[in-house]
């Protein structure tokens, strides 16, 4: 059974703004356009570009798109459910079982670059570079009468990453997705080191004949990249929260696609939590409850780091009567399938500098969200 968002959680889901939207002039949305008309131009076809609503079918986020239910990305952990059967799309792909569709009657020659670009909803890590509402580019060029293959692919990453990051060396690492064949991760080489900035693949046959199409007439490109990040690259920006900050000197420079130039920034808070929590979490799911916990203020976490992940069954003696929990209850008694989790918060507003009873009022309405044990530790605020 999913666990499905409140009305409250799904309202303020809904009016987090699409900056990859033309209507808002983000640097986002100018990226998109910038990307998506480089390719069309490159290989003289026509572009279409989708916005469907964000509220999906669990049957086109998941299984029709290849994935099976055994795999992580389809855990309940992972996906906002609004009911058993309908969530927010964990990725802009989500879309695209629809447009398959709307071939069915196509009988003439069909060569478009379908674009989907919008906002994806997951639980994620917080950190500089990740978020749990990030922007996604979905790109398909699909064909009929007419094959698509590797040096098709190969040749639409380089397009991409031209359209990027101009001059920029990139690699295609194998890698595999459900809805491909072919599959790659394409990363590009950034000082020195290397960052994903797309996945691709061939559309896999089995996508198009879900969708009614025969796949022997039938064909198509896949190319998937997180907006986020690659603006993030192409401003020089190191803090994904920019993207979205109200600070004038920060928002004038997200109109444009220029590098970005540093404003000062303000000193980072950590504040560090010993919680009593489920033994398989992880900080994607830590970061989403965090963020939830936070709301509006939720702009001000910078990070949060799992530190340690202590089974409470090792616990010492008193940890174990710190937390309130005792180690011989057995398998269904108080900390079974529990563990104490130490984590790190980085507090940081973009605007000001927080003080320390704003940075500790943050922190306890955190660890209330996270904490599961029966003893509570907060920090007077």
């Amino acid at each position: 059974m999913h666990a499905c968002l409140s009305p409250a959680e799904l309202s303020a889901a809904l009016a987090i703004p699409d900056l990859s939207d033309p209507a808002s002039g983000h640097a986002l949305a100018q990226l998109s356009a910038v990307v998506s008309g480089a390719l069309a131009a490159h290989w003289e076809v026509p572009l279409e570009v989708h916005r469907p609503g964000p509220l999906v079918s669990t049957r086109d986020n998941y299984d029709r798109l290849g994935f099976s239910s055994g795999d992580v990305t389809c855990d309940a952990r992972y996906s906002r459910h609004v009911s058993p059967t309908v969530m927010l799309r964990s990725h802009t792909s989500a879309g695209m079982p629809a447009v398959l569709d709307s071939l069915r009657p196509e009988l003439g020659r069909h060569d478009t670059l379908h674009v989907l670009p919008g906002l994806v909803y997951r639980p994620d890590a917080v950190d500089r570079t990740h978020v749990g509402t990030p922007h996604q580019l979905e790109l398909w060029r699909l064909r009929s009468r007419g094959l698509l293959g590797v040096p098709d692919l190969t040749d639409m990453l380089g397009s991409v990453v031209d359209a990027v990051l101009p001059g920029t060396r990139w690699r295609a690492v194998p890698s595999v997705h459900p809805y491909t064949t072919a599959g790659v991760q394409l990363d590009v080489q950034v000082d020195g080191g290397w960052l994903e900035l797309a996945e691709a693949g061939l559309v896999a046959a089995t996508v198009l004949r879900a969708a009614g199409l025969d796949s022997r007439r039938w064909c198509g490109l896949a190319l998937g990249m997180g907006l986020d990040r690659a603006l993030m690259l192409r401003k020089g920006i190191d803090d994904i929260r920019l993207l979205r900050s109200s600070d004038p000197r920060v928002a004038a420079q997200m109109a444009d696609l220029l590098p970005y130039r540093p404003v000062s920034a303000m000193p980072p808070v950590r504040r560090d939590l010993s919680l009593l929590c489920a033994d398989d979490v992880d900080a994607e799911v830590l970061g989403d409850a965090a963020r939830t916990a936070l709301g509006p203020d939720a702009d001000v976490l910078a990070g949060l780091d799992v530190l340690a992940v202590t089974p409470v069954s090792v616990l010492p003696a008193a940890a174990l009567s710190r937390l309130g929990v005792a180690r011989e209850a057995g398998p269904a008694g108080p900390g079974s399938g529990q563990a104490n989790v130490l984590v790190r918060l980085t507090l940081q507003s973009l605007e000001r500098t927080l003080t320390a009873r704003e940075a500790n009022r943050l922190r306890n309405r955190v660890y209330l969200a996270l904490h599961e044990g029966p003893v509570q530790e907060l920090i007077a605020g």
